[in-house]
């Protein structure tokens, strides 16, 4: 890539999820041999790709809450437009607001590849100055997290896999250069992702913490999980904040389902699945009273991004549905389908809170305690979801074994506080798509579902969005000057 996405070795005022990292020499000071001289200059490294993705303009925000939402219509829109985000509904890139949304998305993503690359130029030569299993850690993410975003600029941008596997779409980068990457075909995207996603797999095997029988996933505050809480090794903590094994397997059932390749879909969903590490909530802890709730679901986060810092900002989105974004009344019923199975849904019972205006919904997904003693758990933005895999596996088995499928998507539906099941009188993909709807509310992923399976996007005045009006999404101006494309 060009110089214009910041190919610069990684700012190194950088925090872990404990917000206790060592702070070390500045940027302008720090060269490449001395950052990756030692164990703890890859670490440092590798969490500065995570700090560059958990920021506010990329999958801390502006890529996970808000365009992808806006592209699945959740939001409802004044005439105003106070969040400026109606002209990102509507699709309209010729909008010089959704022109540089697109550019800054772009430019996130390939300058934390960048900085990817930088540490997997280094690390191989490395490999004794590495305690035992760190180096597999350590090279298993960067590879993991490469081909997560990749991919995810490949969902965003291309047309579905089956209309463009043989188009040119966005370039798969695997080297530190500023010579530009040429555009690659979706199907030479999803084999480089699917490359090294098996690489990944294959070295976080054996090395990562979570794979410990005796690693439970639960709340910070929960005595059984303080072993990771508390381990020595900073690297090591918060697994669910990193791309851990099972983060690779969810990963993966995504890209095997996108090239429809339903059988190690099915597997690594399965996977995930079966090792019974992420327990469903307690609706009673869903819907306890402030200090006792959890929103976000966090026991069934396979994998999150740290956003702690952005409280501010996230509750600055959703706390006012004057200026900020809400649903409307109608709408919110709508799509929680509160007229008919969904009224006793804990997420629209626990996500949407009656504005004092009786016809708009304020969003409280994301909204934190401020009382001195704290949250049960740190503010994350949602990346994979254990329900997800359910959805992934039912959609995997549809064609051969349709019954599993609506089982699959009756056990999220169960617990989620609805009783009735779904059966082959139904739709299944229409069934589908309403569950991602609801379930990843907020989170970015009901728009990659509908683009994926070539549906319609209705808006909540009645607007049709055709598969043609929302793939392929342009390429922003300056990567098409710059790099010659």
């Amino acid at each position: 890539m060009k110089n214009k996405l910041s190919i610069l070795i990684i700012s190194l005022f950088l925090l872990s999820a404990c917000n206790d990292w060592l702070t070390v020499q500045p940027e302008a000071s720090v060269s490449k041999e001395e950052l990756f001289r030692t164990e703890e200059g890859f670490f440092e490294a590798l969490n500065g790709v995570y700090m560059l993705c958990s920021e506010n303009s990329f999958y801390g925000g502006l890529f996970t809450v808000e365009v992808q939402e806006a592209f699945a219509q959740n939001y409802s829109y004044r005439v105003q437009d106070y969040t400026n985000f109606l002209y990102t509904s509507l699709f309209d890139f010729t909008n010089q607001t959704v022109k540089g949304r697109n550019s800054t998305i772009w430019t996130n993503a390939y300058r934390a590849i960048v900085n990817i690359n930088l540490i997997l130029e280094n690390i191989d030569n490395k490999k004794d100055i590495f305690h035992e299993g760190m180096y597999e850690l350590v090279k298993g993410e960067a590879l993991a997290l490469r081909a997560f975003i990749h991919f995810d600029m490949l969902r965003f941008y291309a047309n579905p896999y089956n209309q463009g596997s043989s188009e040119k779409t966005i370039p798969y980068v695997t080297t530190y250069s500023n010579m530009v990457t040429p555009l690659s075909t979706g199907k030479e995207i999803t084999d480089f992702a699917l490359e090294d996603l098996k690489t990944a797999k294959q070295l976080l095997s054996a090395v990562d913490p979570i794979l410990d029988e005796n690693y439970i996933v639960g709340y910070p505050t929960d005595a059984r999980s303080l072993s990771n809480e508390q381990d020595a090794t900073l690297f090591l903590q918060n697994r669910r904040h990193r791309i851990n094994y099972y983060a690779v397997c969810g990963t993966l059932a995504r890209v095997y389902l996108y090239v429809k390749d339903y059988n190690n879909a099915l597997s690594n969903a399965r996977e995930v699945i079966d090792a019974a590490k992420f327990p469903w909530v307690d609706p009673d802890i869903f819907l306890a009273e402030e200090i006792s709730r959890d929103r976000l679901m966090y026991p069934e986060l396979i994998f999150s991004w740290y956003i702690e810092r952005l409280e501010v900002q996230m509750r600055n989105r959703y706390s006012n549905v004057t200026t900020g974004f809400f649903i409307s009344n109608d709408h919110a019923r709508i799509i929680y389908e509160v007229a008919s199975v969904g009224a006793e849904d804990y997420r629209f019972k626990g996500w949407l809170l009656r504005a004092s205006t009786e016809t708009s919904f304020q969003i409280v997904k994301y909204l934190r305690n401020r009382r001195e003693d704290g949250n049960r758990h740190y503010l994350v933005a949602p990346a994979l979801r254990l329900s997800e895999m359910y959805y992934i596996a039912a959609e995997s088995v549809y064609g051969t074994n349709p019954a599993l499928a609506w089982q699959y998507l009756n056990e999220v539906r169960f617990h989620r506080g609805i009783d009735t099941p779904l059966d082959g009188s139904y739709n299944f993909t229409n069934e589908l798509l309403k569950e991602y709807r609801k379930e990843t509310y907020g989170e970015g992923q009901a728009f990659y579902a509908y683009k994926r399976l070539g549906q319609n996007i209705i808006s909540e005045t009645g607007m049709v969005f055709l598969p043609s009006d929302i793939a392929p999404i342009p390429l922003p101006e300056d990567e098409i000057e710059f790099g010659n494309r």
